[in-house]
């Protein structure tokens, strides 16, 4: 893949996932000014949560990461990958089938497993409800992330990119018929889910049978090479599972205090705008690059990927985890400060997102790293590596909960990060020329963090200057607004006088580059 190829794929994932975001933000904005952090939220939040999680390490993490490279490597060989895709798809649906039902039967146990705080109260029912309609969706969006596999093996990147907007797009629509026609609010939210789910398998099925993949019924069957991927994918699906068990854990951390779950989620929510953006662009991109690279034995083209994956992270991320340090309270009052929403709320949503962005680089470093090991059909060591993650997540989450509160879950997960973080970088060590950094990675890497810094102390100027108009209903958004644009133009400069970054490079790029 050529240079502008590469930034190509990064800009098309990047750009469709950051729409998805705003969309997002727009659907939360919505859910805070017309429930608040109330019962209704929190049996909402847990409930979605579910499906979720089990989307994050099955569907879109440990089986892509082992369906991507065997697929890629068979449709660049002729090797007939769409029989292949086929036998996976329809096995995966029937797999889900039977899950998913299993789930709705079993979803009290589900729900008091995450968040056994809501059974001394009303938000257990509740949750229960909004989880047996929500879950369903686990059947769809993980059709939809085998099919976004496939087109993202072949370099189709746009259809796959686009229909996370889709999810949020729907969200925003039903809260909008919801509010004129007087529906009970939790429950077009539950509804929205499967709904959601099911417009985005539509939007795949389209976009691979216009890549020339039929994709018919074939009935499941366990081929030599189902029984291969499943092999590969074990420890990654184990390792995904770890993963989500430090989620749980904060959950629960969180359920034991009113409202906690509301607010972990809303500060969630914007951390991850870059590390959606930015992380799930890169990993993306960079896990079919890399096999392909790997395959071929292009150990120097190999190196630069992983570098300039590695460059276009840090190049995004470190400025991004400073300014929602520096600025979280604004950043929250503004965005969600309206309606039920109170001022309580956005002080302890604040805190949460602080201390997640402390963590937002490792969590986008692991998106790079991992790659390297995938792309390798190397699953057991990132399992392992998750596995002690995990124990650090429990012991600093149920050993600071009763001195700093909910907080101790975000905090935990922060650090569990960064422990995942070096161990997969340790572990690289010993992979070549194509895990190493690069003369001009190297050179980058401190002038990124120099900028990121200096923009940082920008920021705090500008909150000090801004904090009057901040609190004004009509200048707030304003004022926020000049204060982001002060601190990216802060972040820019000195980035292109300290060489961090090249400006002229950046434009070349984009003039470069094209959807795919």
């Amino acid at each position: 893949m050529a240079r502008s190829r590469l930034v190509a794929g990064f800009l098309t994932v990047g750009s469709w996932t950051l729409l998805s975001r705003v969309f997002g933000f727009l659907r939360d904005v919505m859910i805070a000014a017309y429930l608040g952090a109330g019962p209704v939220t929190d049996a909402f939040f847990a409930a979605f949560s579910l499906p979720n999680m089990f989307r994050r390490f099955f569907a879109e993490g440990a089986f892509n990461f082992a369906f991507v490279p065997i697929f890629a490597k068979k449709h660049e060989a002729g090797e007939d990958a769409e029989s292949f895709a086929r036998d996976a798809f329809w096995g995966m649906a029937a797999v889900l089938l039977v899950f998913s039902t299993l789930a709705v039967i079993v979803m009290p146990f589900l729900i008091w497993g995450m968040v056994a705080g809501f059974a001394q109260d009303e938000r257990f029912d509740m949750a229960v409800l909004f989880g047996r309609i929500a879950f369903p969706y686990i059947f769809f969006i993980s059709l939809t992330a085998l099919l976004s596999g496939m087109l993202n093996a072949v370099g189709r990147f746009t259809a796959a990119a686009a229909a996370p907007v889709l999810l949020n797009v729907v969200f925003v629509l039903a809260l909008l018929l919801a509010d004129r026609a007087g529906w009970n609010m939790g429950l077009t939210l539950s509804w929205s889910v499967p709904v959601a789910g099911g417009v985005q398998l539509a939007l795949l099925w389209v976009a691979v049978r216009r890549a020339g993949f039929a994709m018919r019924f074939r009935r499941p069957r366990l081929t030599p090479d189902l029984k291969r991927l499943a092999i590969i994918a074990a420890p990654a699906v184990l390792a995904g599972g770890v993963v989500q068990i430090n989620l749980i854990v904060g959950r629960q951390v969180a359920s034991f205090t009113e409202n906690a779950v509301t607010w972990l989620f809303m500060a969630d929510r914007l951390y991850q705008l870059p590390l959606g953006v930015v992380g799930i662009a890169v990993g993306v991109v960079l896990l079919p690059e890399l096999s392909r690279r790997l395959r071929a034995g292009d150990e120097g083209a190999g190196q630069h990927s992983f570098n300039r994956g590695l460059e276009f992270s840090l190049f995004l991320t470190l400025p991004s985890a400073v300014a929602l340090v520096v600025i979280a309270a604004p950043i929250v009052s503004v965005l969600f400060g309206r309606g039920a929403w109170t001022a309580a709320d956005t002080d302890a949503t604040a805190l949460a997102l602080a201390v997640y962005a402390l963590g937002l680089p490792a969590f986008v470093l692991q998106k790079v790293l991992q790659p390297l090991y995938y792309a390798r059909h190397d699953t057991r060591r990132p399992f392992r590596y998750a596995v002690v993650s995990m124990v650090v997540n429990a012991l600093v989450a149920i050993g600071l909960m009763p001195f700093v509160g909910f907080v101790a879950a975000a905090l935990a997960t922060s650090v569990a990060a960064w422990v995942m973080v070096w161990q997969l970088w340790r572990g690289s060590r010993s992979m070549g020329r194509a895990a190493q950094l690069d003369a001009q990675m190297k050179a980058r890497i401190w002038r990124i963090v120099l900028a990121s810094v200096i923009m940082g102390g920008v920021l705090h100027g500008l909150h000090l200057v801004m904090s009057p108009f901040l609190v004004q209903s009509g200048l707030r958004y304003v004022a926020l607004l000049a204060m982001v644009a002060g601190g990216s133009g802060a972040y820019f400069a000195i980035g292109q006088m300290t060489g961090a970054f090249n400006l002229r490079d950046i434009r070349a790029s984009l003039r470069r580059s094209s959807p795919s």
